[in-house]
């Protein structure tokens, strides 16, 4: 690196510290950052003012041919980016080399999703349980409200806050779809099937009978400050139910079964933005990480039905 590449990687770092109050960790990162790519261009016969697209690029390859993660190689190009707008803003450059270079594409971690059969052996434990005679009549409500909430949080793929905040008027009999307050406060149309309608009508009808909790605005009330249960308290019930049955609990939360919902509608033939739609993203970005579970359908599906396939 010469002499004059050091130096403007000092003054734009002193801008960065004075005009951005970056902090000493941050401006620890820039520099070594900067100084490799500063290194780079030396060994291309190049320097900070005469480099190019083509040479930004060549390190951002350079970086992924070494092995270096997508992320590192997006926060180093984040960091030459700066470095170019500073030299073009102070008038250094007549232009900025990074302006076309694409940022690295990162892979979000793909969700954790339980099988089919773990989530049946599940919910049939849990049901089960809910249908057995306790004493307890406070214990037996409970059950009954874990059961209704498992089954209709499967059912329907809400967030965990839609699920314990739902109304007491959500589900009634004959009731086939539920409307959903998500983010945003934008509604959305859920359809619930017969079997978590069924489980919540009961555990409605037993906490009727409880006289508890008589004239609460929420379709699962609880002694809690927000008046419903939490979501801490039902997370909790969950990793306890699943440690029951041998399933890891940190295998099990309230978000595990939304991927499953929608990941087994997916496996099942369900159509992308349909799945969108009923999870309420208001981007199909955001739903596109269950697209492994389309690849492996769709490579299922030319296996099985290509006049090919079996050559």
């Amino acid at each position: 690196m010469s002499v004059g590449d050091a130096t403007l990687i000092e003054t734009y770092l002193e801008a960065a510290s004075i005009e951005d109050a970056a902090s000493d960790n941050t401006l620890a990162a820039y520099r070594a950052d900067l100084d490799l790519y500063a290194g780079f261009l030396a060994g291309r016969g190049r320097g900070l003012l005469d480099a190019g697209t083509t040479d930004v690029e060549a390190f951002i390859a350079g970086l992924a041919a070494e092995g270096y993660a997508a992320a590192t190689q997006a926060r180093r190009l984040s960091a030459v980016r700066q470095l170019h707008k500073f030299l073009y803003t102070e008038g250094r450059r007549a232009d900025d080399p990074t302006a076309r270079v694409d940022r690295p594409r990162t892979r979000r971690p793909l969700p954790k999703v339980l099988s089919v059969d773990e989530v049946g052996r599940l919910m049939d434990a849990v049901a089960l349980a809910a249908a057995e005679p306790v004493e307890d009549q406070a214990e037996a409500l409970r059950r009954a409200r874990f059961s209704a909430m498992l089954e209709t949080l499967y059912a329907s793929g809400l967030r965990v806050s839609e699920l314990v905040s739902l109304p007491a008027g959500a589900i009634r009999e004959g009731t086939a779809a539920i409307t959903v307050r998500g983010k945003g406060a934008k509604d959305r149309l859920v359809p619930i099937g017969n079997t978590a309608r069924a489980a919540v009508l009961a555990y409605r009808q037993r906490l009727k009978a409880s006289g508890r909790h008589a004239g609460s605005p929420f379709l699962f009330p609880a002694n809690s400050e927000t008046g419903h249960v939490t979501r801490q308290s039902f997370a909790r019930e969950l990793k306890d139910a699943a440690a029951r049955l041998g399933i890891s609990p940190d295998k099990v939360s309230p978000h595990v079964l939304r991927h499953a919902f929608a990941s087994h509608l997916l496996q099942n033939g369900a159509d992308l933005r349909v799945v969108q739609e009923l999870l309420g993203h208001a981007d199909i970005g955001t739903t596109e990480i269950y697209t492994h579970v389309l690849e492996h359908r769709l490579a299922a599906l030319v296996a099985d039905h290509h006049p090919l396939s079996e050559r």
